[in-house]
């Protein structure tokens, strides 16, 4: 005689699951009648008012603001070029003159910027006024074409 193919674990499984259903229809069930007890009748209206919040109440029209889809910029806007002067000037706060580098301060936004022998136009030496033009450097900008002022 052949074994039941109908093991325990099986039978278990079947349980949880017709016991999981007749769970959720209650459930629904239980949310049909209250329901019908408030009064509501599905998802309540929201409005959007003319600054972009929402609200339970309808936007007065004479709010609402026309705009010409023409006008409506999509995408990055073009970049207007402002001529920029590229000689600036500042102090020399440090420069060694044994190892060949040194630190130049912008007169205008105070900022430290470091100037190596290779981008002197004439000799310079601490405390001096100096012209000078910015380079993308390694670590940062540097100053380049230094000249006294």
């Amino acid at each position: 005689m052949g074994r039941s193919q109908q093991s325990f674990n099986k039978g278990e499984r079947e349980k949880k699951r017709l016991k999981k259903r007749e769970e959720k229809r209650k459930k629904m069930e239980a949310r049909k009648t209250e329901a019908k007890e408030v009064g509501k009748k599905g998802i309540d209206f929201v409005y959007v008012d003319h600054n972009g919040q929402l609200t339970d109440t309808p936007p007065d029209p004479a709010k609402k603001v026309k705009v010409n889809a023409e006008n409506i910029v999509i995408g990055i806007p073009k970049r207007v070029d402002e001529v920029i002067d590229p000689i600036r000037k500042g102090t020399v706060s440090f420069f060694d003159h044994s190892k060949g580098f040194g630190f130049i301060v912008d007169s205008e936004t105070q900022e430290k910027y470091f100037t190596h022998i290779s981008g002197l136009i004439d000799k310079i030496s601490e405390n001096n006024k100096v012209l000078f033009e910015l380079e993308k450097g390694q670590r940062g900008m540097n100053a380049v074409n230094v000249k006294l002022a």
